[in-house]
Parts: structure tokens; C-alpha cells; sequence
């Protein structure tokens, strides 16, 4: 990179990278969009909630008797407009959706960074959309998973009412399986999550869920990255139950390979992959779980799903810096 920190690099592309981050509201994004911003920073990430696409507000979804899930109730052309000029380097007037109001607020200038981030119901929703991201990803949990999660969020952070929030969700249920669920198709990446099999209170307690990675296979690799487990600590000094288990899942007419991770490892498994993309891509430092002693599987997903990213972006550059 002739001398340049891999910093430096992204920020001298003329490259806007996209990340689509689709799935149902309430299913857990946020968690899996934050590793990337962890990694390179607000100054380089920034992301656009697509609630703030919106075609109606709260009262006025109550009144028409529709749920934003359908896609008439977002301004889906007004995004796809803004997502290309964004692309191109251009800044836009962004519309706002304020959650705790249920109203929209004055639109914001908008610049792009040099990876952005669309997180919601519907970023895959049409052509114009999908030929403007760089990586997909749907993240789909189990329903009493998500639920849990909605309603946990709902009641805490949006000013709704449990009883609201339960009818919200049996509303919104035939429209998330007709308008978003299909677009798990599109997804380069699907996170399938379901509580854990060692036991339900671990997803509050300590955020330990039973999570599956399934990918399509990446164009072309780095060199290897090793999943490494430390045997003599395995049997001397953890304490920890995980489960491991690579598959193959034919979802939505397609083959995927696919990782599942239960319980807990030890950081040391995941600093050691940190340390080794870290030498292959020059980015450092690669260090989002500091200070923990040990990760879950939410962990690990987020650290091969940046991989896989960095990894992609790295492609795109040779091809630009070839054709230049």
C-alpha cells in the first residue's frame, strides 16, 4: 500500500462501499452493523436507518391501517435516489424519523463516508437498490427470540406499552412474512439466531445466544485465517460449554455453508484472529471485545462478517487501482 496505513487508504478512495443490513424491526441490526463502525471508525462508517424513509407517520400508519413493512409505506424511489448520488460521492438532504414522537423532523445534509451502512426492513426491497450494494446481509431470529427483543425495546426505548407492542407484533406478522422476509434471498451473508442450548436466561443474562453464519462463497480469499483452539486449555483451565459446528443449509432455493456458534470461547480464539487479519490487511488495531475474558457467537460473527468485508473491499480496490 506503498507505505500507507490501510486507514489511510480507504480514505484516499474515491470508492463508496455499501452495506445493505436488512430483517424485521426489533431483530438485532444494530448489533452486527456497530462491529464495522468498531473497526473503522465514525469518521470512515456512518449509517442511515431506513425508518427515516418512511412514507407516513405514526398517526397516520394508525389511520390507513398499514404498518411500515409494507413497502407502499416507504418512500422506496426517494432512497434509491438518494443511495445512488451517495454512491457517487454526493452529499443528500436525508429525511428523519424520530421513534420516540412517531413523527418526522427536518431533513439533515447528509455526506457520504467512505463505507455506509442501510439498516432496515427494506434495503433490498428493488433492483435500483440492490445495484448499488456492495455487501447484503440478513439477519433472521428466531420469532420468540425477536419478540422478546421488540418487545424489551419497544416498551424501554419507544414509549410503548406492552399491550401495544404485542399487537403491533401479531399486526405486523403476515406483512413481515409477504414484504421483508423474501429478501433474505438477496443476502450475501444470513445470521439465523435462536436461544441458546444451554439454556434461555443466557440471552439476558449474558447476551449467549445460538447463532448460524451462512455465506455464499467469497469471490476470492486472503490467506488462510485460522479458527484456533488452545486443547491443553481447553481440558486444564476453561470453564466455559461451546458448541462448534460447521453445515450445509439449503435456504430460500440456495445452497449455503454454514457456521454455528453456542456458548462461550475464549478471548484468546478471537484475539488471535484479530491479530492474523490484522497482518493480512494491515488494519489495525482489530480489537472490538477489549477488556473481556471471554466472547460469544454474536462475537464471532461480527469479526468474520469484517473479514469478509474487508476482505471485498481490498478486491475492489485492486480492480479500481488495475484499471487506473
Amino acid at each position: 500500500m506503498n507505505g500507507k496505513t490501510f486507514h489511510d487508504t480507504i480514505r484516499s478512495s474515491l470508492y463508496t462501499y455499501i452495506i445493505g443490513v436488512a430483517g424485521d424491526s426489533g431483530s438485532g441490526k444494530t448489533t452486527f452493523s456497530n462491529a464495522i463502525v468498531d473497526i473503522f471508525g465514525p469518521d470512515l462508517v456512518s449509517t442511515i436507518t431506513l425508518d427515516d424513509y418512511h412514507r407516513y407517520d405514526r398517526n397516520e400508519r394508525t389511520r390507513l391501517g398499514v404498518t411500515p413493512l409494507l413497502p407502499a409505506a416507504n418512500d422506496s424511489d426517494r432512497l434509491a435516489r438518494d443511495v445512488a448520488l451517495l454512491k457517487q460521492g454526493n452529499p443528500i438532504q436525508k429525511p428523519v424519523y424520530s421513534h420516540e414522537t412517531g413523527t418526522f423532523l427536518d431533513p439533515v445534509l447528509f455526506h457520504p463516508t467512505r463505507f455506509i451502512i442501510l439498516e432496515g426492513l427494506h434495503p433490498f426491497a428493488t433492483p435500483q437498490l440492490l445495484q448499488n450494494l456492495d455487501y447484503t446481509i440478513f439477519v433472521d431470529p428466531d420469532n420468540e427470540v425477536k419478540y422478546d427483543w421488540k418487545l424489551r425495546r419497544d416498551v424501554g426505548k419507544r414509549n410503548y406499552t406492552p399491550e401495544a407492542v404485542l399487537e403491533e407484533i401479531q399486526k405486523r406478522e403476515p406483512d413481515y412474512r409477504m414484504y421483508v422476509l423474501p429478501q433474505r434471498a438477496h443476502a450475501g451473508a444470513v445470521i439465523r439466531i435462536a436461544y441458546s442450548g444451554y439454556g434461555k436466561a443466557l440471552g439476558s443474562t449474558r447476551n449467549i445466544y445460538r447463532i448460524t453464519l451462512g455465506m455464499k462463497p467469497p469471490e476470492t480469499c486472503l490467506d488462510d485465517i485460522e479458527l484456533n483452539i488452545d486443547l491443553c486449555g481447553l481440558f486444564t483451565r476453561s470453564s466455559h460449554d461451546f458448541l462448534l459446528e460447521c453445515s450445509t443449509l439449503d435456504l430460500d432455493d440456495r445452497r449455503m455453508r454454514t457456521l454455528t456458534i453456542d456458548g462461550e470461547l475464549s478471548h484468546d480464539t478471537i484475539h488471535r484472529i484479530e491479530r492474523n487479519i490484522e497482518e493480512q490487511t494491515g488494519v489495525h488495531p482489530i480489537d472490538i471485545f477489549t477488556g473481556v475474558d471471554v466472547i460469544a457467537g454474536s462475537d464471532l460473527v461480527r469479526l468474520i462478517l469484517s473479514w469478509q468485508i474487508i476482505n471485498h473491499w481490498m478486491i475492489i480496490n485492486a480492480r479500481m487501482s488495475a484499471v487506473q
